[in-house]
C-alpha cells in the first residue's frame, strides 16, 4: 500500500440533487476541520428544488480542500473525484487531475445510463486511474435487516462512500457518528442504517485490493484556541448577534426568502432565547420597511436579500438616507440580471449598491474577503450604522455565502462596544454631522421623521440652498464614516510591477497567486473592503506600480470606478461564468497582461 504525504488535497463529490452531496461533503470537511486541517469549500448545486436525475442541469457538486497550511481556496484540480453518476463524471472530469483518482457507482455507470450521455463506460473508466465500487448494492445489501425499504436504504449510499474516502485520506468516523447521533436523534433506524453504510465503505476499503494509494495531510498549526467551521452566511447571522450583544440592543432581521441569502434568516429565528426577532415578509419591499420601523423605534435592524431584492428596497433604503436611521442591509450576489442563475456567484451588483437608489443617496458599502471575514464586516456595519446614523450596504456573494472554512472563534470582550447616543435632541449634529438617534416616546424630545427635505432644525423645507446644503452634509458625514471602515489591506510587494486590485471573495484567489507572481514579477495586491467611501490614500499606492489590474466577478464594474477617480489606466480582468476565478487561469491572465505593459514605451 502506497501512502503519500501530501500539504493540501482537494477532492470533490458530485452526483444528483437527491444523493445527499452537500451532506457527504459538509461532514467530510468538519471532520477534516476537526482532525485539525485548514479546509475551504465550494458548494455547487441546481436552482430548482429536484432537477431531473441522471441530467447535466440535475447534478450537485461540493468541491473542498484541506490542508496542512494555511489555505484560500477550495482548490482548482481535484486529486479524488467521486461521482455517483454518468451526468456526475461528465460534468466534473474535466477538473480531474491527470493522475487523480476517479471513485464511481457501478450499479450507475452502465452502458444504459452512459449512452444517454454519449459515453463509453469502458473506455471512461480505462481513460483515468477510476475504480468502480458497488456502492448501491453493498449499501442494499449492509441494510437487508434494517426497517428501511430498498428505496430509502439506497440513499443510503452517500455515507457509504463518505466511509470510502475517510479510508483513504485517513480520517476517523467518530465525527461524522457524533454528527449522525444528533441530526438522527428521534429517528434510530435512519441514523443505524447511515451508520452501518459508513462502516460498511470504511470496512470495504480497508479489505479490498482496489486501492493502491493512501492520502496523509498533517494537521495544520494554528494558533491555540477554540474553532469551528463556518459559512459565510452563518458568519455574517453571527455577526450581526454580536454587534447585537455590543451595543446592548436587541436585533431585529426581516427577510423574504431569496437564494441564496436565506441561511441568514433561517439562523437568526433559531436565536429567539438572544432576544432576537426575525419576521419573515410578505414581499422585499415590506421587509425593508419593517427593517426601517424596527431601527425608528431602537432596535439594531437586519435585512438580508439579494440582487432582485436589492431593486424593490431601494425605495426604504433612499428613505433610511434622508431620515438619518441606522439599518444594515446584506446583498447576497448572485449571477444576473432577474433570476439570472440564482445558485452562482457575481459580483455585478456593485454599481447598484452605489448609485442605484434615486437623488444623491450614498451609503457606506462594505465588502468581506472571505467567510471568517463576514463576523467582523458585519460589527463594522452596525458600528457605522449606529455611529453616522445611515443605512449601510454589506456586498457578500453566493461564493461567500456557502462556502466553509475553519475559523478561530473570537472572544467578544476584545472588541469595542458600540454606542448609541439617545442623549442628544433629534436634530443635534455632532462631530461626524451625525443627528441624535432619539427613540419615540422619549419625553421632551418629540420630533418629526420622513421622506421629505428638512432643515437643521428638523422643519420641512423646500428651500434651494437649504436642499444643497442637507445634501452636501449627508454626502460629507458618510466621508467622514470612512474613519471606521475597514478600508484595505495591502500585501506583497509595496511597489513595482504589478498591482493587483480585488474586492469580495475574489481575494482567496488572489492571495494564493500572488505568491507565485512575487517570484516572476514584483507584485502587490490591495483588497479594498470598503467600496465606498473609497480611501483617498488609494491614490498614492496606485502611483508607486507600473501595472493596475482588476480582478472581479463582472464586466469590470470596479475597474471603471478606479479609472474614472484616480485618472489611472487600470486593466480588466473579468469573469462572468456563474463561478469563482481558478488560481492557474489567473495567473496565467495577470502575467499576460503585466507582459504587454512591459512591451509599452512609458510615456
Amino acid at each position: 500500500m502506497k501512502q503519500s504525504s501530501k500539504s493540501q488535497c482537494v477532492v470533490h463529490f458530485a452526483g444528483d440533487s437527491g444523493d445527499g452531496i452537500q451532506i457527504t461533503g459538509n461532514q467530510f470537511a468538519q471532520n477534516c476541520a476537526i482532525f485539525g486541517n485548514d479546509v475551504r469549500t465550494l458548494p455547487d448545486f441546481p436552482a430548482e428544488i429536484r432537477a431531473p436525475q441522471g441530467t447535466l442541469a440535475g447534478v450537485s457538486g461540493f468541491k473542498m480542500c484541506f490542508a496542512s497550511e494555511d489555505i484560500f481556496t477550495p482548490g482548482d484540480k481535484f486529486d479524488i473525484l467521486v461521482a455517483f453518476n454518468p451526468a456526475a463524471y461528465q460534468k466534473s472530469h474535466g477538473d480531474l487531475k491527470p493522475d487523480g483518482l476517479l471513485i464511481v457507482d457501478e450499479a450507475k455507470f452502465t452502458a444504459k445510463e452512459c449512452r444517454k450521455l454519449g459515453l463509453d463506460p469502458t473506455e471512461l473508466l480505462q481513460r483515468h486511474r477510476a475504480i468502480a465500487l458497488p456502492m448501491t448494492s453493498l449499501t442494499v445489501e449492509a441494510l437487508k435487516d434494517s426497517d428501511l425499504s430498498r428505496s430509502a436504504a439506497r440513499k443510503c449510499k452517500n455515507f457509504f462512500a463518505l466511509g470510502v474516502i475517510c479510508w483513504i485520506t485517513h480520517r476517523p468516523l467518530e465525527p461524522i457518528k457524533t454528527w449522525l447521533k444528533q441530526k438522527f436523534s428521534n429517528k434510530q433506524d435512519v441514523l443505524q442504517a447511515n451508520v452501518t453504510a459508513l462502516r460498511t465503505g470504511y470496512d470495504y476499503a480497508v479489505t479490498v485490493e482496489l486501492f493502491s494509494e493512501q492520502f496523509k495531510i498533517a494537521s495544520a498549526e494554528k494558533p491555540i484556541g477554540r474553532y469551528r467551521q463556518v459559512t459565510g452566511n452563518e458568519a455574517l447571522a453571527m455577526g450581526a448577534l454580536a454587534a447585537s450583544a455590543l451595543a446592548q440592543k436587541p436585533l431585529f432581521m426581516s427577510g423574504y426568502p431569496i437564494t441564496p441569502a436565506s441561511d441568514i434568516l433561517h439562523f437568526l429565528s433559531s436565536k429567539q432565547s438572544l432576544g432576537v426577532k426575525t419576521f419573515q415578509a410578505e414581499d422585499e419591499m415590506a421587509a425593508a420597511g419593517a427593517c426601517l420601523g424596527a431601527s425608528f423605534a431602537g432596535s439594531l435592524a437586519l435585512t438580508a436579500t439579494s440582487g432582485p431584492g436589492m431593486d424593490l428596497k431601494s425605495e426604504s433604503i433612499g428613505l433610511g438616507v434622508m431620515a438619518e436611521l441606522p439599518m444594515v442591509v446584506v446583498n447576497v450576489q448572485r449571477a444576473g440580471p432577474s433570476t439570472g442563475m440564482p445558485t452562482k456567484v457575481e459580483q455585478a451588483d456593485l454599481l447598484a449598491s452605489l448609485y442605484g437608489r434615486h437623488g444623491e443617496c450614498p451609503v457606506p458599502v462594505l465588502a468581506p474577503a472571505s467567510p471568517e471575514e463576514c463576523f467582523n464586516v458585519m460589527i463594522s456595519a452596525f458600528r457605522v450604522a449606529v455611529q453616522y446614523m445611515t443605512p449601510v450596504i454589506v456586498l457578500s456573494d453566493a461564493n461567500l455565502a456557502n462556502s466553509m472554512q475553519a475559523w478561530r472563534i473570537p472572544n467578544l470582550n476584545n472588541f469595542e462596544p458600540i454606542v448609541a447616543i439617545h442623549d442628544n435632541q433629534a436634530y443635534d449634529r455632532n462631530h461626524h454631522f451625525a443627528r441624535g438617534w432619539v427613540l419615540p416616546g422619549t419625553p421632551d424630545k418629540m420630533h418629526r421623521l420622513g421622506g421629505l427635505e428638512k432643515d437643521l432644525d428638523g422643519h420641512i423645507s423646500y428651500e434651494p440652498d437649504n436642499h444643497e446644503s442637507m445634501v452636501a452634509l449627508r454626502a460629507q458625514k458618510i466621508q467622514s464614516a470612512l474613519s471606521i471602515c475597514p478600508s484595505y489591506t495591502l500585501e506583497g510587494d509595496q511597489d513595482g510591477e504589478c498591482l493587483l486590485i480585488g474586492w469580495g471573495s475574489t481575494y482567496g484567489a488572489l492571495k494564493t497567486a500572488l505568491a507565485q507572481l512575487c517570484q516572476q514579477f514584483t507584485t502587490g495586491l490591495l483588497q479594498i473592503r470598503t467600496l465606498y467611501p473609497l480611501d483617498s490614500s488609494i491614490q498614492d499606492i496606485l502611483k508607486r506600480y507600473r501595472s493596475i489590474i482588476v480582478v472581479e466577478l463582472n464586466s469590470g464594474q470596479l475597474c471603471q470606478l478606479i479609472r474614472a477617480k484616480y485618472l489611472v489606466d487600470a486593466k480588466p480582468i473579468t469573469q462572468i461564468q456563474g463561478r469563482p476565478f481558478e488560481v492557474e487561469e489567473l495567473i496565467g491572465k495577470i502575467t499576460q497582461v503585466v507582459e504587454q505593459e512591459q512591451c509599452m514605451p512609458t510615456i
